[in-house]
C-alpha cells in the first residue's frame, strides 16, 4: 500500500522524494497474531505488541501434505522437514520483533533482486535502517528511494500497528499504531470529488516547503489541511480560490498555536468518509493534541509564536507582495 506524501501527491522536496510502501503482514499457516496494547504506553503514542501463537494444523495436513503441525509433531521431525516457526525466526519472547523482520526482508530483497528483469537496467543499493527496509534504485538517469514499512492490521479496519517508530527509542517488539493508510484513503476520497483544477495539494505543498527549517512538523501542516478539506467543499479549492485557501491555512496555524492545540485528524473524528474504517476504540477516543508540547512547555509555546510571526512575514512577502 503506497502511503505518505509521495503517494498522496504533495512531497515537500521533489528532488529527494521517499516512496513509502506499507506491507500488511498476515500470519502464515500454523500461526496467529494477537495485538496487545502496551500497558506502559505514553499518552500521545499508542504502542502495541504482536504476540505470535502457534495453532494446530493436524486436521489440515491431508490438504497440505508437506505441512507438519508445529504443536503436535516432534521437534526433530519438524527441523528435518520444514522451515522453523516464526517464534524461532522473527520473534523475541513470543512477540514479533521489528528489527528481526526488517533484517529478514533485507535478506529476501538481496536474494531475489538478481533474478528480477529490472536488475539488468537498475542498480539496487540497500540503505541502513533498523525498523524498515530502505533501498535506492538507479539507472544512471533516474534514482528512486523506497522505504518498505511493515504492519499488522487491526481487525478489518484501515488502522495498523507499524514498524515505523513514533519516538526516538522504540523497543524492537513495540509496534506503534499508525493512521497512514486511513489518511491515504482520505486523500483518495478528496481526489475523486475534486475538480480537475483543484489546488488543495499545491496549497499543502506550499506550506510544507515554507515550514522547512522551522520547528513546525510537516505532519502538523498536513493535519491542518486535512481538517480544512473536511469542512471546506472541494469545489472551493480551485485556482480562483487559491489566495483565500492559503489565508485559511495560515489563520488555522495561528489559531492552533495560540490555543496550544491541534487535534489529530483520524482519532475520534466522527466526520470521516464512510469508506474509511476505524476500530471502535479509535473512533470513540478523544482526539489527542498534536501540540501538547506547547501546552506543557512555555518556552516551546513562545518559540512557536515567534516562528509563526516570521512565517507570516514570509507568507505575506511571497503571496501578497508585502515588504
Amino acid at each position: 500500500i503506497g502511503v505518505g506524501s509521495a503517494f498522496e501527491g504533495w512531497s515537500p522536496r521533489e528532488q529527494d522524494v521517499v516512496y513509502q510502501v506499507f506491507i500488511p503482514m498476515t500470519p502464515p499457516r500454523g500461526h496467529s497474531f494477537h495485538l496487545e496494547l502496551d500497558s506502559a504506553e505514553q499518552r500521545h503514542v499508542r504502542n502495541f505488541r504482536v504476540r505470535v501463537q502457534l495453532e494446530c494444523t493436524c486436521r489440515e495436513e491431508q490438504q497440505a501434505e508437506n505441512m507438519l503441525c508445529f504443536l503436535h509433531h516432534p521437534e526433530e521431525e519438524l527441523r528435518s522437514n520444514q522451515d522453523p516457526s516464526l517464534l524461532h525466526t522473527l520473534c523475541t519472547d513470543s512477540y514479533l520483533d521489528v528489527q528481526k523482520t526488517a533484517r529478514w526482508f533485507y535478506q529476501l530483497v538481496r536474494a531475489i533482486w538478481p533474478a528480477l528483469p529490472q536488475s539488468h537496467n537498475w542498480h539496487l543499493k540497500l540503505l541502513p535502517s533498523r525498523r524498515s527496509c530502505q533501498f535506492q534504485v538507479s539507472n544512471g538517469r533516474e534514482s528512486f528511494r523506497i522505504e518498505m514499512l511493515f504492519g499488522v492490521r487491526r481487525g478489518d479496519s484501515d488502522i495498523f500497528v507499524s514498524s515505523q517508530p513514533r519516538e526516538a527509542h522504540t523497543q524492537s517488539t513495540a509496534w506503534p499504531e499508525t493512521y497512514a493508510v486511513a489518511e491515504m484513503k482520505f486523500f483518495k476520497h478528496i481526489a475523486k470529488q475534486a475538480p480537475h483544477d483543484s489546488l488543495h495539494l499545491k496549497c499543502l505543498q506550499f506550506f510544507t516547503r515554507l515550514l522547512l527549517g522551522f520547528s513546525f512538523s510537516t505532519y502538523s501542516m498536513k493535519t491542518i489541511v486535512m481538517h480544512l478539506l473536511n469542512v471546506v467543499p472541494v469545489s472551493q479549492w480551485r485556482r480562483r480560490d487559491l489566495l483565500q485557501r492559503l489565508l485559511n491555512i495560515s489563520k488555522s496555524l495561528r489559531v492552533c498555536v495560540q490555543a496550544k492545540r491541534l487535534d489529530h485528524f483520524i482519532v475520534g473524528n466522527q466526520r470521516l468518509p464512510q469508506d474509511i474504517r476505524l476500530p471502535p476504540d479509535v473512533q470513540r477516543a478523544q482526539p489527542y493534541n498534536l501540540f501538547h508540547h506547547l501546552a506543557e512547555e512555555p518556552s516551546a509555546h513562545t518559540q512557536a509564536i515567534n516562528e509563526y510571526l516570521v512565517l507570516q512575514k514570509w507568507f505575506k512577502r511571497i503571496i501578497l507582495g508585502e515588504q
